[in-house]
């Protein structure tokens, strides 16, 4: 049987793609390896018995652009968060509170002993609220050129987020050293970069602060699932076909599609072939060398009984854990942490941060108490490789030493128990074996620069045929369906 276009991966971008090819009239197939669609935006009950719906890998929605919510008519709601963050200082705290400047201006004077870095903070955001304001749009149209995004974004921006490394810029504008820490953490999700001299740090600060042209980091109420959810009701309901449990494992650039289910192996043509899959995955499909992409976090579920107390009495719990709780992620932690982990050495102090979804969205639990996410810095693949076990129980083990010394009592003593302590460690070796993400980069790959080569939409292959839809394109990375969107497009407007 032919198809208009098969699409290989159902997670969340290669649903976008079958939404809008399907509702053009496209006949579309959607094949998915795994039991389920959505990919790494799910929610799960990771621990049994236990009523608590987990966004177990993506956690937060920033990129996704209303665009597509609208287009797709997804009914999902993406709750805002008052708090932006909170992160300790000895017995005192930054907070930053959306809702409140005077607050937040009194939190930076009191930790950095002046008014000089919150000016710096408001200039510095005001600055990347502009260049969101003007990138967001064009991720939805052909790429620009170098030139056109350097006049888009005017000389200064261009200089203090494109050219120069994020690291120069920070210690430029701000002085105090956790602040500086604060403003990098953006740089550093899922990258293992030096921002004082790698570029790369800059791409992924990019991606931080543009989403949907506001950077804000929103809550999906129902948890990742209801977004994925709403993406495969929005699919099926324009006629594209899905099947779970068929694996793809052969693509021919004539657009033959080989794959694998409980009946045996089958063959299906199309005119197009968009892969939803790291580009890893269909250089081992194409039968050419991979490549060796390497994710650099170490996320940790949790379901707490209660939140555990600060050391800063001054600032209630929910607060602080409603938005991005930072973890010894001062600008000489960072640096000392990457340093360790360049030597091959698990950070002695690990930089992290947790958030907590069930302050903001209760839907997602049914007992009492609190869902916790933490995510972890500058823990490379390469660190886990030679003992994948042990080396994931010391780098859980260093990072509860490292939440513990902010806080004002043992995160464990907070654990649900159901009867066992209610944690997972998920490492880049443990989501390449269970996820299928080589090296475990939760992107695929370094991202990569907005712009490019005029006329493109960043998804394209050596093959005419087949087109990159994942996190793996220009563009891609984290729940955004951007590269779904604009691999549709390629397909509908050549």
């Amino acid at each position: 049987m032919a198809y208009d276009v098969v699409i290989a991966g159902a997670g969340h971008n290669g649903l976008v793609a079958a939404a809008y090819l399907a509702r053009a009239g496209r006949r579309v197939l959607v094949l998915e390896r795994l039991d389920h669609v959505g990919g790494l935006a799910i929610s799960a009950r990771a621990f049994p018995g236990v009523d608590a719906r987990l966004s177990r890998y993506s956690y937060l929605v920033s990129l996704l652009p209303s665009k597509i919510v609208k287009d797709l008519g997804l009914g999902i709601e993406l709750r805002r968060r008052r708090y932006a963050s909170y992160t300790p200082v000895g017995d005192t705290g930054l907070l930053v509170d959306n809702a409140d400047p005077e607050r937040t201006a009194a939190s930076f004077r009191k930790v950095t002993g002046s008014d000089a870095d919150h000016r710096a903070w408001r200039e510095f955001y005001a600055l990347t609220g502009q260049v969101a304001a003007k990138v967001a749009p064009t991720l939805l149209e052909p790429m620009p050129g170098r030139a056109e995004m350097r006049e888009l974004v005017g000389p200064r921006a261009w200089r203090d987020l494109f050219e120069r490394p994020i690291g120069e810029t920070v210690a430029e504008r701000f002085a105090d050293d956790t602040v500086r820490g604060v403003v990098l953490t953006d740089a550093l999700i899922g990258t293992f970069a030096d921002p004082d001299t790698d570029l790369l740090a800059n791409r992924c600060f990019l991606y931080h602060v543009i989403g949907d042209g506001t950077g804000e980091w929103n809550v999906p109420v129902g948890g990742m699932g209801a977004v994925s959810g709403a993406l495969e009701a929005a699919a099926r309901a324009a006629g594209a076909e899905i099947r779970t449990g068929a694996e793809v494992i052969g693509i021919d650039p004539s657009g033959e599609v080989t794959f694998r289910d409980e009946r045996g192996e089958h063959a299906v043509g199309a005119g197009h072939v968009l892969v939803n899959l790291p580009p890893a995955v269909l250089d081992r499909l194409l039968g050419r060398a991979p490549e060796q992409p390497e994710g650099a976090q170490l996320k940790v579920n949790m379901v707490l009984s209660r939140l555990p107390r600060l050391k800063d009495p001054e600032v209630d719990p929910r607060a602080a854990f409603s938005g991005t709780f930072h973890i010894n992620e001062s600008r000489e932690q960072l640096a000392q942490a990457y340093r360790e982990a360049a030597a091959g050495r698990i950070p002695s102090l690990p930089p992290a941060e947790v958030y907590c979804h069930s302050l903001t969205d209760r839907s997602i639990i049914g007992v009492e108490g609190e869902t916790m996410t933490l995510f972890g810095l500058h823990m490379p693949a390469r660190l886990f490789r030679e003992n994948p076990d042990k080396s994931r129980q010391e780098a859980l083990e260093a990072t509860l030493r490292s939440i513990n010394s902010v806080l004002a009592e043992p995160i464990e003593d907070c654990l649900l128990r159901a009867p066992e302590p209610c944690l997972e460690a998920k490492t880049p070796v443990d989501l390449e074996r269970e996820a299928g993400l080589p090296g475990g980069h939760i992107f695929h790959r370094d991202l990569a620069w907005p712009y490019g080569a005029g006329g493109e939409w960043g998804v394209e292959t050596e093959h005419e045929r087949i087109l990159l839809c994942g996190a793996g394109a220009a563009r891609g990375g984290g729940v955004s369906g951007i590269p779904g969107h604009n691999a549709a497009m390629k397909v509908l407007r050549g």
